[in-house]
């Protein structure tokens, strides 16, 4: 077990590096799509089906990576997956079938899905020893990790075939696994420093009913929820709104996730230092209110720079709101509740998408992403409700 300042700063550098890995093999996974929907022949249509593999693969692991990190530790299950990860991202571009597609991102959200419980479970360990509220810093480096993944996609793409391409990645997956996981598998996920004889001899969440437990973590499962439900419509549809309803081109369109993204990157980089200043239930419902005023001018505003004004704020209210959330899950229940908190997000990013669709087909689409904003308000008001219940 990690006993020393040193051991916890280099498992924080393993945690880290798998948090970027994971962002960096699914953002070159995603820039490879449209490639790999021609080599296939699908229709968009059946493409859609077969994505949907990712997704349930992910939902369905996260609940059993729950209890495969109780019963064998998060740090082994996230080496495991993070080997699997790696190497499924190198089969789709070996499948000439919708089916086969499908089947093998079914494994790749599987790997996806484990992952993502596994690590965060880790970070929720590191976070309770170290007594700093360093979460948003591991989603941080999963954002950068990501933006270097689709930069380099998009560099590469008219170079190399996707084959070519996600097998480097699966190389490059693997070579950061086997230099980060030893410091993983040498050390037990290290344990809160012992309270001082004053204090109660029983962590509060102890005492709690199991049903308030469990009340609590769903609650914060919402909270993850609406925050990935405001990150999958930002990705598929704001670009669209942009080039659609404000006449943009189709290049400055694109910055508008670009702002979003990057102006969440920052927003987590400097989370530890504001949840230090405002602590959690704060940090939740200054960024849930600054995330509803921005969505509101960004998919209201008659202009294309106060939209990319509004999306920039936007990414900076929601940086916070999904780590915390986590952080809080996997303070009252561990890995379960990290489980739990992750099934709400990935369920939030799911829906997200197809419902602006179905609202931008009924109203506008302006008027369907104010539901980021309708979201981001609740995420707002739970954190109001909710800020004394776990304490900082």
């Amino acid at each position: 077990m990690p006993g020393t300042s040193r051991d916890l700063t280099r498992l924080r550098t393993a945690i880290t590096a798998f948090f970027a890995l994971d962002g960096f093999l699914f953002a070159g996974w995603v820039v490879r799509i449209p490639a790999i929907k021609h080599q296939t022949g699908a229709s968009a249509g059946d493409l859609g089906l077969a994505l949907l593999g990712v997704s349930a693969g992910a939902v369905l692991t996260m609940t059993l990576t729950g209890r495969l990190c109780r019963r064998y530790g998060s740090h082994q299950v996230t080496v495991v997956c993070a080997v699997l990860l790696s190497l499924s991202v190198a089969l789709p571009p070996l499948t000439h079938s919708v089916l086969a597609l499908g089947a093998v991102l079914l494994i790749f959200g599987a790997a996806y899905g484990g992952i993502n419980v596994a690590f965060n479970s880790a970070a929720v360990d590191l976070v309770t020893a170290l007594r700093r509220p360093i979460m948003p810093s591991f989603h941080a480096a999963f954002s950068l990790g990501g933006m270097v993944g689709a930069g380099l996609g998009g560099l590469v793409a008219g170079a190399l075939s996707p084959t070519l391409h996600l097998a480097g990645l699966a190389v490059v997956g693997l070579l950061v696994t086997a230099v980060a996981a030893p410091t993983l598998l040498r050390h037990e996920p290290p344990s809160a420093p012992t309270p001082a004889p004053s204090a109660p001899s029983a962590p509060e969440t102890s005492r709690r009913p199991q049903g308030r437990v469990r009340g609590l973590v769903i609650v914060f499962g919402l909270i993850a929820g609406c925050t990935a439900y405001g990150e999958g419509a930002m990705a598929d549809w704001g670009a669209l709104h942009l080039e659609q309803d404000l006449d943009a081109s189709s290049g400055v369109a694109a910055l508008g996730y670009t702002c979003f993204a990057l102006a969440m990157t920052i927003g987590r980089l400097s989370g530890t230092a504001l949840l230090e200043r405002l602590g959690h239930g704060r940090t939740v419902v200054a960024g849930g209110a600054t995330a509803a005023a921005g969505m509101l001018l960004g998919s209201l505003a008659p202009s294309l720079w106060a939209a990319l004004l509004g999306f920039a704020v936007t990414g900076l209210g929601l940086a916070n709101l999904f780590p915390v959330a986590v952080e809080r899950a996997g303070t009252l229940a561990g890995p379960s509740g990290v489980a739990t908190a992750s099934t709400f997000g990935y369920g939030g990013m799911l829906l997200g998408p197809p419902a602006i669709g179905f609202m931008a087909d009924w109203l506008s689409l302006p008027v369907a992403l104010t539901s980021v904003a309708v979201l981001a308000a609740i995420a707002t008001l739970i954190g109001v409700a909710t800020r004394r219940a776990v304490p900082n």
